[in-house]
């Protein structure tokens, strides 16, 4: 079976699908691996590391993608109005693997469907034990949370830890993180590390434990509705009117006193939710800074600018896109061990050829299209 890893097309996007480390494992599996010129060149993986690790380079992607059973991308290809059109490469019968994005990108998914592949979305991966080393979400966010602390310190035109000096203590700043799942975790840890004063929120009554663990305040309205404002799956509940209302209020005079806020609130297949409004901003102390990891999904502040830094009301708003790719490296190393990882669970360890088991949850659950056949239940045409 041929596998082919291609460069990424899409705009602020560095990491690769594959290492020369998983591409060593994959070969170890009884896979043929072959690798785009330079599609490893901006996360530091050379063509020649590749080539050691056992894979064959090849010039193009059309040339990588001809006669493969498998195609690896990071992110959903690119169609024919966007750029080059990648699906154009892609053979009917092909197996596609990537960050595909199928709830808000419709339109590829059908595409897919009449391209006759088939199709698995790594941020589908269920939320389970059996299922924690493929989890890319989790993966990457874990690295943008580091990244979006190191952003604002950037940013922040002071310094982070207290500091005694003959000429006078240098306060430490204060860091609101809104938002303590993976990545605000990984922020309240960072922001830590450089000596801050740390708070945070959620309206997940399980984290409170965490946060606090990690010697950060945790700031929210703890009510009945808060006790149940968490899913099966383990992501935050839509949480009504009223809640949002009292919860605001305590936000809004945090905020007040805050000198970085970091806010990282995603609702799965939905536009961010506003966590900072405009009055909240002008409320801050000049030379404030906001990043906003929540921006490519509309941003948890209206204020903020996908793909940008500005400065508004005196507050610098950070909108980086794709901030793991800013760390490009690691977080291609971790999402290629994903991706091995489920593998195992497609590789037939005695024909070493691929077999799609859709009674495993995993498989199941990522599975989008089989055979040009939309199968996932929240994509599939009513029947």
């Amino acid at each position: 079976m041929k596998v082919a890893i291609l460069k990424e097309t899409r705009p602020d996007e560095r990491r690769v699908a594959a290492t020369p480390d998983t591409v060593k494992r994959m070969i170890g599996l009884g896979l043929d691996v072959v690798v785009e010129t330079d599609a490893g060149l901006e996360a530091s993986f050379t063509d020649a590391a590749y080539e050691a690790a056992g894979a064959k380079i090849v010039p193009d992607a059309r040339t990588a993608a001809q006669g493969a059973g498998l195609v690896l991308k990071v992110q959903r290809p690119q169609l024919g109005g966007e750029g080059p059109d990648e699906l154009a490469y892609l053979e009917k019968g092909t197996i596609l693997i990537g960050m595909l994005a199928p709830l808000q990108n419709k339109a590829d998914v059908e595409a897919y469907g009449r391209a006759g592949l088939t199709s698995f979305a790594m941020e589908l991966i269920p939320r389970i034990t059996r299922a924690q080393s493929m989890d890319v979400l989790s993966s990457q966010s874990n690295l943008a949370g580091y990244r979006a602390v190191l952003d604002a310190a950037a940013e922040f035109t002071r310094a982070f830890p207290m500091m005694m000096t003959a000429a006078g203590t240098v306060p430490p700043a204060r860091v609101f993180v809104m938002g303590a799942g993976v990545a605000g975790l990984q922020a309240i840890a960072t922001a830590r590390r450089l000596g801050a004063i740390v708070s945070a929120n959620d309206v997940r009554p399980a984290v409170k434990e965490q946060v606090e663990s990690l010697g950060a305040t945790f700031v929210a309205v703890i009510d009945d509705e808060f006790k149940q404002a968490e899913t099966g799956g383990g992501y935050a509940k839509a949480m009504s009117p009223e809640y949002q209302a009292k919860q605001a209020a305590l936000t809004a005079e945090t905020i007040k006193k805050q000198d970085i806020i970091i806010t990282t609130a995603l609702i799965p297949g939905r536009a961010a939710p506003v966590l900072v409004t405009e009055e909240m901003v002008k409320s801050m102390k000049p030379g404030s800074v906001i990043v906003d990891l929540a921006v490519e999904q509309g941003g948890n502040c209206p204020l903020s600018e996908y793909g940008k830094v500005v400065q508004k009301h005196g507050v610098t708003l950070v909108g980086h896109a794709n901030v793991p790719s800013r760390v490009a490296t690691d977080a291609s190393a971790l999402y290629a061990r994903n991706l091995l990882n489920f593998l195992t669970l497609l590789v037939d360890k005695d024909t070493k050829g691929l077999k799609i088991d859709t009674s495993d949850e995993i498989v199941k659950g990522t599975l989008v299209t089989q055979d040009g056949v939309i199968v996932h239940p929240a994509l599939a045409p009513a029947a």
